[in-house]
C-alpha cells in the first residue's frame, strides 16, 4: 500500500491551493483519512480527518478556510485551501488507516507535499 501526495506549491497570502492524496495496492476499505503538516522546527501537527462516512473535523487554526473531502471509489482524499497564510507554510502529509486485503489494519503515511506561502 502506497499513498502519494500532490498539489502543494508557492502560492500568495489569500491565495489557494488543493492538495490530493491517492492510496494504491491491496486496499480492502480505508476508515480515516487525514492530513497533517509540519512546518520547520515544528512537530508535526493535524490539520484536518474525514471518517469513510463523511465526517468532517479540522484543526482551529484551518476551520472555516480548509475543506476535506474524500472520494471513496477512487480512494482518494484532497485539502482545498482558501485564504492561505504565510503561517499555513509547511510539509502537508495525508495519513489513512487501511484495511488491507489480508484483512490487518494499519496507518499509512504519503511522503509529503511542500506548502509555501509567500508574496
Amino acid at each position: 500500500v502506497q499513498l502519494q501526495a500532490s498539489g502543494g506549491g508557492l502560492v500568495q497570502p489569500g491565495g489557494s491551493l488543493r492538495l490530493s492524496c491517492a492510496a494504491t495496492g491491496n486496499i480492502f476499505s480505508i476508515n480515516n483519512m487525514a492530513w497533517y503538516r509540519q512546518a520547520p522546527g515544528l512537530q508535526r501537527e493535524w490539520v484536518a480527518s474525514m471518517t469513510s462516512g463523511g465526517a468532517t473535523n479540522y484543526a482551529d487554526s484551518v476551520k472555516g478556510r480548509f475543506t476535506i473531502s474524500r472520494d471513496n471509489a477512487k480512494n482518494t482524499v484532497h485539502l482545498q485551501m482558501n485564504s492561505l497564510k504565510p503561517e499555513d507554510t509547511a510539509v502537508y502529509y495525508c495519513s489513512a488507516y487501511i484495511q488491507r486485503t489480508d484483512s490487518t489494519y494499519l496507518w499509512y503515511w504519503g511522503q509529503g507535499t511542500q506548502v509555501t506561502v509567500s508574496s
